[in-house]
């Protein structure tokens, strides 16, 4: 079937070809999914661990699938780890990146304990509400330079206990906080930022 102009123009908005994304913790629960769905997409990622064989493991399995995903080991709790950890993905990618982009996009993972008092400890709840502060912030600090912020919340436990009020009666897989993580890197949410989502099922 011939592709037209428009047609080209529309698939580009639903496609990570020609960017490059940093995800953290890519290699296990939800970063993990995250890693393979903006590679699925076409972007190539840089991922981390603080475990170096299970980095290892991953990279291979990535590989297999065609999936191009490099990484290194990191634990960004660390600010020393942190700097060599940007250092490399500069390195790597400050003259690779998509001539035609000019922005870019952040999309935490955050948790409903931000937003709501859950039987979890006063000092998470804390921390991450000041996650979710900062995205609303940044959004509007850094949109002079064409960059978004958003955040996605979500907490295991307490969606668990609504299952049985919610219409899908379980709560969100981690493919699926994925595919709005993917979906908030995409040219075609160029308009949302300083959002908050919040995964309550159904």
């Amino acid at each position: 079937m011939a592709r037209d102009g428009t047609s080209s123009c529309r698939d580009s908005q639903w496609s990570l070809k020609g960017a490059t994304a940093l995800v953290t913790g890519g290699t296990k629960g939800i970063g993990h999914t995250v890693v393979e769905e903006l590679a699925a997409l076409g972007a190539t990622v840089y991922t981390c661990s603080r475990n170096e064989d299970q980095l290892n493991e991953c990279l291979k399995e990535w590989r297999t699938k065609g999936l191009q995903v490099v990484g290194s080991v990191c634990d960004v709790a660390s600010p020393a780890e942190r700097e060599r950890l940007m250092s490399k993905v500069s390195s790597l990618y400050r003259k690779t990146q998509h001539p035609s982009s000019g922005a870019g996009c952040i999309v935490f993972v955050s948790s409903v304990a931000g937003v709501l008092s859950l039987n979890i400890g006063s000092i998470y709840g804390a921390t991450k509400g000041a996650v979710n502060q900062l995205t609303m912030n940044l959004a509007c600090e850094w949109a002079k330079d064409n960059i978004r912020s958003n955040c996605i919340l979500s907490s295991k436990e307490f969606l668990a206990a609504l299952n049985s009020r919610t219409p899908l009666g379980r709560p969100g897989q981690p493919k699926e906080v994925a595919r709005l993580v993917a979906f908030l890197c995409l040219p075609a949410a160029s308009y949302i930022t300083g959002k908050l989502f919040v995964l309550m099922v159904g």
